[in-house]
């Protein structure tokens, strides 16, 4: 009885538990690996939520992680926004473009225009070769005089020959030496100083056959500045010289550069020149001759502003005598 009744107990149990197919059975155990899964991959997420790592959810707050606080702190602007990189280096570059602006605008007005048409007539002769150059920048009296092609003398006296060492040693004694002499005379007085040697030096370098002369003008601004302190001591190469000796040594330079006596030829027209001027300008007058190179009133009140009609109103009156007068109420 007890057999049968176990049998019977089986036999209940197996009928209320429902018969699976093995395509059933495939499909369930499939859904609880899926389940499984997800239940793992929720586990993840929270974990990394809880300590402050980056997940695949993209969220609206940033968190702090590890590769966050390692960067390093971004410039920022008076405003307080982010400065980017690329827009402070064109400020950079805009800092340097004005700083250059700022110290060309500096330099005394007519040397600055000087020193602007020698780099306007040389980038001329690099675009239009050595013959072209030549051709329309050179001294030509004929073409100067009969096809009046005026501009020939004045870029004569600006070329310096195409770019080298040679070129910015010229450029920086031409600066040098101009700016000095500008600061002693006056804009308006340096004006008529480099017309007159424009002048004499175009007859002087059409009669020996010179084409350009801007070097024999820079002699004459040394011979004009070392004779107007002549003993001073100067340093040149690694010798100290008295002022005077300055535009002979740098004849003898060029001509050792160059290993021919030509060279010298420049430097003695702009020698003879410049003592043309000096000689006219300080020597005759204290000989007992009239100043004539003296530039005219309307010029410089034109190139020297108020300040120089100031002074000399100021100089007109300390040179007035003063009289006895009379006290006031007196008869």
């Amino acid at each position: 009885m007890a057999v049968a009744a176990a049998v019977s107990c089986i036999d209940t149990s197996a009928a209320r538990q429902p018969i699976m197919l093995p395509s059933q059975r495939t499909a369930a155990f499939i859904n609880k690996r899926s389940t499984q899964q997800q239940q793992q991959q929720s586990n993840i997420e929270n974990a990394l939520n809880v300590r402050g790592g980056a997940s695949k959810k993209k969220r609206g707050g940033r968190t702090a992680s590890l590769y966050s606080t390692s960067k390093k702190p971004s410039q920022k602007t008076a405003t307080g926004k982010k400065k980017v990189q690329a827009a402070a280096k064109e400020a950079e570059k805009k800092s340097a473009v004005s700083d250059t602006l700022t110290k060309y605008k500096a330099i005394l007005p007519l040397t600055r225009i000087y020193i602007t048409l020698v780099g306007a007539v040389t980038l001329v002769g690099l675009l239009l070769g050595d013959e072209l150059s030549q051709g329309l920048l050179a001294l030509d009296p004929i073409r100067t005089m009969y096809g009046l092609e005026l501009w020939r003398p004045f870029t004569a006296a600006c070329f310096l020959g195409p770019p080298s060492i040679g070129w910015l040693m010229s450029a920086y004694y031409l600066f040098e030496y101009g700016s000095s002499l500008e600061r002693a005379f006056g804009t308006a007085q340096h004006l008529l100083f480099l017309l007159i040697q424009i002048g004499f030096l175009s007859v002087c370098s059409a009669f020996f056959g010179q084409p350009f002369f801007a070097q024999s003008v820079i002699t004459s601004m040394l011979h004009v500045l070392s004779r107007s302190m002549p003993n001073q001591k100067v340093k040149w190469l690694i010798f100290t010289v008295p002022y005077w000796t300055l535009p002979y040594g740098l004849m003898a330079s060029d001509v050792l550069q160059a290993g021919n006596a030509g060279a010298a030829l420049p430097h003695v027209l702009g020698i003879l020149s410049g003592h043309v001027y000096y000689f006219h300008k300080n020597v005759w007058p204290k000989l007992g001759g009239e100043d004539w190179l003296v530039p005219p009133q309307f010029l410089v009140n034109k190139l020297e502003g108020r300040s120089a009609a100031k002074d000399s109103i100021s100089n007109a009156l300390k040179s007035r005598k003063k009289g006895a007068g009379r006290k006031l109420g007196s008869k």
